[in-house]
């Protein structure tokens, strides 16, 4: 289903009332049955598994399925898959200039990127009450995959432009593979560049920032939303992560989410920072339901916050646990 993205953000702020919009998708193979493996090949589970979490939980907008080793794996990079925990790249790709140089773009379709793109097709025929965002990787954060990420930090500094030849495949890359989600029905797309965030202020701007806003302007339009999400120690970014434009931005539980919003224009939505991992992950409902209040309690003043994780929740996480999570932000609002 279509939306104009550009009213629907400028909705989400104005609303007294906000859902929840957490990076929730993998936590769906609890629902159908069927275990990691097997979805992350299937572009018609992936649809499976995004329904039953929008059937279950009443999300802000439905989020694919945040795998950062689907675009790598197309340029022929190494992955390990397992049975409940999401794919990882293994080896790097590229070792050298001459490697990089001759580095292929791939089209897309290799690798699982045309299951990906399947999935988003079938998803938006399926979940039509809300906006359908289909998840990328951001391109230092692929580039860090092709070259290992140890090693692209020592190259930022000391070679450059192989970074740089790399960066620019990685971005045309992107470009095609965020058009085909946007052909195939998406409303917009979540960039995932959590590897930006070990850069420094001056790296950021040199090496992801650009890259990240050509993308950006390359699709956005006002049925096409493009969320940026960053994981990481954004608080000495926060100049060049506004530089990026986007009209919604998810932020990790490594930086308290307040000072994020003080940074930022109210007309972006800022979501985040519910620990993934320590408190949904591996926590109890109990916890989950007390760190969901205690960040609204701080941050629903800012009209732009919508409360949500501070990433991808992993798959086992118990259901209950996020249930918590939505139990706790209607507790909120009706006490308002």
């Amino acid at each position: 289903m279509k939306f104009n993205m550009k009213e629907w953000v400028r909705d989400c702020i104005d609303a007294e009332v906000k859902k929840p919009m957490p990076i929730l998708s993998f936590p769906g193979v609890q629902l159908t049955g069927h275990t990691v493996d097997e979805m992350v090949r299937s572009g018609h589970l992936q649809a499976e598994c995004m329904k039953a979490i929008a059937d279950r939980f009443d999300t802000m907008a439905a989020f694919s399925l945040m795998d950062l080793s689907v675009e790598a794996e197309a340029f022929g990079s190494p992955v390990h898959y397992s049975g409940d925990e999401v794919p990882t790249v293994t080896d790097a790709l590229i070792h050298d200039e001459d490697e990089a140089e001759a580095l292929q773009v791939p089209e897309v379709g290799a690798g699982r990127t045309g299951e990906c793109v399947k999935g988003i097709a079938e998803a938006v025929e399926l979940i039509q009450d809300r906006p359908v965002l289909a998840g990328i990787i951001g391109p230092f954060s692929l580039a860090g995959r092709l070259l290992d990420m140890t090693e692209i930090m020592i190259l930022s500094y000391e070679d450059p432009e192989l970074v740089e030849t790399v960066l620019e495949k990685a971005t045309k890359f992107l470009i095609k593979y965020a058009e085909a989600f946007k052909m195939a029905g998406a409303n917009g797309i979540a960039i995932a560049e959590p590897a930006a965030g070990l850069l420094s202020p001056g790296l950021i701007q040199e090496f992801s920032t650009p890259y990240v806003k050509k993308i950006r302007e390359s699709l956005e339009d006002e049925e096409f939303l493009v969320l940026y999400h960053n994981c990481g120690s954004v608080i000495p970014l926060m100049d060049s992560l506004k530089e990026i434009g986007a009209l919604a931005y998810s932020i990790g539980n490594a930086v308290d989410i307040e000072n994020v919003l003080k940074a930022f224009p109210q007309n972006c939505i800022v979501t985040g920072n519910i620990d993934p991992a320590g408190t949904l992950r591996n926590g109890t409902p109990e916890k989950v339901y007390d760190e969901t209040k205690a960040i609204l309690e701080r941050c629903a003043a800012y009209s732009n916050f919508v409360i949500g994780s501070g990433c991808d929740i992993p798959p086992m996480t118990p259901l209950e646990n996020i249930q918590a999570m939505f139990d706790a932000v209607s507790d909120f609002y009706r006490s308002k």
